[in-house]
């Protein structure tokens, strides 16, 4: 079968593999969609703090099963799914405790562990979902994404009549605030510096927009939601500036999710989060619930997800894709591998 592995920085090789066979307990899945994923591009440049190469990437994606291991039983060939790619240990204290997500010993498909950038690939049964009938390849690969912002948001707790700011419109950014929305929030303001990511934004139906290289985010935020500003704060850019601006502008006593991977450590003002009792939460990936509830708010419309479809390219040309990203720059949302 066909792979793509990404060897070195910048240095994407094409070869051919054997094709695996599923272990006990193991699924086999023909891959048909795979999203590349902005943490997949800090890797393509050797900037992302936790994935090192050589690295099989691809951890958004949906398929169909063909073949499966000893012991499993809930899947059938031709089954069309999608898969959480934690690959968890099960003993650690979060795991033992719910939060399997943070796992001591964490490997992500595709960051630590070989991903989808490949004709098939065999993985754990109970990590494997299936898609709803009439859900299609690529909103099937576009779940975990949406899992994330589902999971940023929860981690709220109840949004529930809230006035929420998020930074940053990317495809994370505004998959969170859709389901910001989508979990009962009462307003959404999402900014960004590119005009075209504020209009997938209005497409999606988030209430409001501002470029804040045209307007200050303090003018936006009064603007908006008048003088006691956003409730909460989700940060899903992953730079200095954007967390300076999540600390000074959150009102006193309020919480800032962190959803953004950070390329480079930022310097975090903690005198003023205490002067302001903030709370930062971090959110990391999700859960099973939040991958179920993602597919649930994408079959009802409440995440709309073919306005941030930008192209889609062909396995053999995984490193054109890598460089239409960097050249598109902010013109681009998702791009999507397809091997159907």
């Amino acid at each position: 079968m066909k792979q793509v592995r990404l060897a070195e920085p910048e240095k994407v090789i094409l070869e051919d593999v054997p094709r695996p066979k599923p272990g006990p307990g193991e699924v086999l899945i023909k891959i048909s969609r795979i999203g590349v994923c902005g943490s997949d591009i800090h890797a393509f440049y050797g900037k992302h703090p936790y994935i090192s190469c050589p690295i099989v990437q691809g951890h958004e994606f949906s398929g169909t099963v063909t073949e499966w291991g000893e012991g499993v039983t809930e899947f059938k060939k031709g089954d069309r799914v999608t898969v959480m790619p934690q690959l968890v240990c099960g003993r650690c204290y979060p795991c033992t405790h719910g939060r399997y997500n943070i796992c001591n010993e964490l490997k992500v498909i595709g960051c630590q562990a070989t991903g989808a950038a490949r004709e098939y690939l065999a993985v754990p049964a109970n990590l494997v979902i299936k898609l709803p009938e009439g859900m299609s390849d690529d909103h099937g690969a576009m779940v975990e994404p949406a899992a994330v912002g589902v999971h940023a948001v929860r981690r709220l707790g109840s949004v529930e009549g809230l006035n929420l700011l998020v930074m940053g419109a990317g495809t994370i950014g505004n998959m969170t605030a859709q389901a910001a929305l989508g979990l009962g929030a009462r307003s959404v303001l999402i900014t960004d510096l590119s005009d075209y990511r504020l209009e997938v934004a209005r497409n999606c139906g988030i209430d409001f927009t501002v470029n804040v290289s045209a307007e200050p985010l303090e003018a936006a935020l009064e603007r908006f939601f008048g003088p006691d500003r956003a409730d909460a704060v989700i940060e899903c850019v992953g730079v200095q500036q954007t967390m300076e601006e999540a600390i000074a502008l959150s009102r006193k006593g309020s919480d800032i999710i962190v959803v953004g991977v950070f390329a480079e450590k930022p310097s975090v003002d903690l005198g003023l989060v205490q002067d302001k009792e903030l709370r930062l939460i971090g959110s990391l990936m999700y859960m099973e619930e939040d991958y179920r509830t993602a597919i649930e708010l994408i079959q009802k419309g409440r995440i709309s997800l073919d306005p941030l479809i930008t192209r889609h390219f062909p396995l053999e040309e995984y490193f054109q894709a890598y460089r239409f990203i960097e050249e598109a720059h902010d013109r681009s949302m998702k791009v999507l591998i397809d091997l159907s």
